[in-house]
């Protein structure tokens, strides 16, 4: 290998807000070096998540992306190839799963830098697409339930009622499944054809979103809810209030200008249901907790489809679309 080729590698980067998935440019670009705490992974999955489209639309300006251009995603599986000054934890050979910072993004691309506070091991058993499908999709699928709606995962406490909206998308899969590990009842919501899929995740009562009772919500089996893991948009607060228990909240994961206004309005009224607008706050031990779960068979990635990184536009394409099952990969 020439000099010149060893210090490049093949990134998918965007120069400016905009564009979708013709915006995304296949580049070569100088190969990251790892900083104090940081580690050099050569990716061999990575995930997409509806923020990366997000953050190229503009939707998060002006705090995302720090500066152009950009190499978007966050969430990879790969291996260990250097470690930066002060890594204690990995070693070169290492296999991995992290989530990299929104600010500087990098997963699409051959190689990315990877903070050690925010990348866990990942055992042989589990595949590079499997892992790099849980970092952010399935820590706010864990936020949401353990810390908004309270849900203990080892199954202790009393039985909380929830409702799942749009159960059969990258945190919705993940959302049902944890939730089952607590003691709970699931009702969820998903489009006709994902009503078996989600049921075999475990929920106890599957809507089509489509159908009256979809539409309004309401459980078959006729429960307020106390909690709504909220993964679908577009639905109106004025929807889930008459199915909520006396404290019941909705629990948003991408709130709004709207969500923000209702979570006023009820903070005010002093209202007993709350909106509940959620920003993911990602932790190392709660990864670390969800890999060794999916080591263990008690939870897994619904993997939507899989691209090569000379066809990402096109998982790009379908991210932005919405209406994926489960997860969208990008695998070398």
């Amino acid at each position: 290998m020439n000099k010149m080729a060893e210090n490049l590698m093949h990134a998918l980067q965007y120069s400016c807000y905009g564009g979708g998935a013709a915006g995304l440019k296949h580049v070569e670009v100088p190969v990251p070096a790892p900083n104090q705490g940081e580690v050099l992974l050569k990716l061999e999955a990575t995930s997409l998540n509806p923020v990366d489209w997000k953050i190229q639309k503009g939707m998060l300006r002006p705090v995302f992306p720090v500066k152009f251009p950009h190499i978007p995603a966050t969430d990879v599986a790969g291996e260990v190839i250097k470690v930066g000054p002060g890594v204690t934890n990995f070693k070169a050979g290492d296999k991995v799963v992290g989530t990299l910072n929104h600010f500087i993004g990098g997963g699409l691309a051959e190689f990315a830098v990877a903070k050690e506070s925010l990348t866990v091991a990942r055992p042989p058993e589990i595949p590079a697409a499997e892992g790099a499908g849980l970092p952010i999709a399935g820590l706010t699928a864990h936020q949401a339930l353990t810390q908004s709606a309270g849900v203990k995962l080892d199954g202790s406490g009393k039985q909380v009622n929830l409702l799942i909206t749009a159960a059969s998308g990258g945190v919705g899969q993940y959302a049902v499944q944890l939730a089952k590990l607590g003691n709970t009842h699931v009702t969820a919501t998903c489009g006709a054809r994902n009503m078996d899929l989600v049921k075999s995740l475990g929920a106890d009562e599957v809507l089509d979103y489509k159908t009256p009772d979809g539409v309004t919500l309401k459980s078959p089996s006729g429960r307020k809810y106390d909690a709504v893991i909220h993964c679908a948009t577009g639905i109106p607060w004025s929807t889930f209030e008459p199915n909520l228990s006396a404290n019941g909240k909705v629990i948003d994961i991408t709130p709004g200008p709207r969500a923000l206004l209702t979570f006023a309005m009820k903070k005010l009224t002093f209202s007993k249901k709350q909106l509940v607008p959620m920003i993911i706050k990602p932790k190392k031990e709660n990864l670390d907790y969800l890999v060794k779960l999916v080591k263990e068979g008690k939870l897994k990635t619904i993997i939507d489809s899989k691209y090569p990184p000379s066809k990402a536009e096109e998982a790009w394409a379908k991210i932005m679309d919405g209406h994926a099952t489960g997860k969208i990969i990008v695998e070398p």
